[in-house]
């Protein structure tokens, strides 16, 4: 009896059907460090990159080969976050230095930045690498999976599309373990920076991102929805108060964006 038992229990246990027992698929843990090591090497404190000594090393093909071969599948919810900011990451740097010199990641759209997103012909648009053998491009890795699939506006703090007016590129990958805390530090970070976004107190006029105007929506149904959210990121004690508050006191001012390369 006691060995039927046992055996029953292998069974159910080989199955996934034991409390802890999950599929294999779903336990699936990536290791970035070599992705780590490539960005404490080349990007500075204030989020920017050292393109000459990056595109000059082999070790960011070898990356982005290794983010190519992974099944995101097989990732839960925190790892597949992880692995899909730092692929949007990766081979957004990957494409920087295969064209590299150049002076923003506007030269590579397809008749430049406005023709390119009325034609779909943007270096956003194309799909030139591979995960797990499907094709892709960084437009799809961001519009079809990071924002419908997570629904987390922290990702905007992030992903990075190498322009100076985007968010600093964090000096490390994300992590599963660590990427909450990783999100809400990107954003203290993004809403610190006043080139980038600032508060001016005495007008209560907030001087903005445009990555806030072009995915409002994302962060609520309209600017005090914005505000409200933002205020648990800025720095300032009394700026976050008011925020959260009187958010509709506030006037919004979108700033001008510069895709000029985010090198040091």
């Amino acid at each position: 009896m006691v060995s039927r038992i046992i055996l029953c229990l292998l069974l159910i246990a080989g199955a996934g059907l034991l409390p802890g027992a999950g599929p294999a698929e779903s336990q699936t843990v990536m290791d970035y460090s070599a992705y780590d090591a490539l960005l404490r090497e080349y990007v500075n404190p204030r989020g920017l990159v050292d393109y000459e000594r990056l595109c000059a090393d082999p070790a960011l093909g070898s990356v982005t080969e290794q983010l190519s071969r992974a099944d995101p599948d097989r990732l839960d919810r925190g790892e597949a976050l992880a692995f899909w900011i730092n692929v949007y990451n990766a081979f957004t740097l990957k494409v920087i230095c295969d064209n590299y010199p150049l002076e923003s990641i506007n030269d590579l759209h397809g008749g430049g930045l406005i023709l390119g997103t009325v034609f779909k012909t943007t270096i956003w648009d194309k799909k030139w690498f591979a995960i797990n053998g499907e094709k892709m491009s960084l437009g799809h890795v961001e519009h079809k999976i990071l924002r419908p699939r997570f629904e987390d506006p922290r990702i905007h703090f992030a992903i990075v599309c190498a322009a100076r007016s985007c968010p600093p590129l964090r000096a490390e990958a994300y992590i599963a373990g660590r990427i909450e805390g990783q999100l809400d530090d990107q954003g203290r970070i993004f809403l610190s920076r006043p080139e980038l976004n600032r508060f001016d107190l005495k007008s209560q006029t907030a001087h903005l991102s445009g990555i806030f105007k072009w995915f409002l929506k994302d962060f609520g149904k309209n600017k005090k929805d914005l505000l409200t959210y933002l205020a648990a990121f800025t720095p300032a004690p009394e700026v976050r108060d008011l925020l959260e508050n009187q958010p509709g006191a506030w006037t919004v001012r979108w700033n001008d964006y510069d895709w000029s390369l985010n090198r040091q």
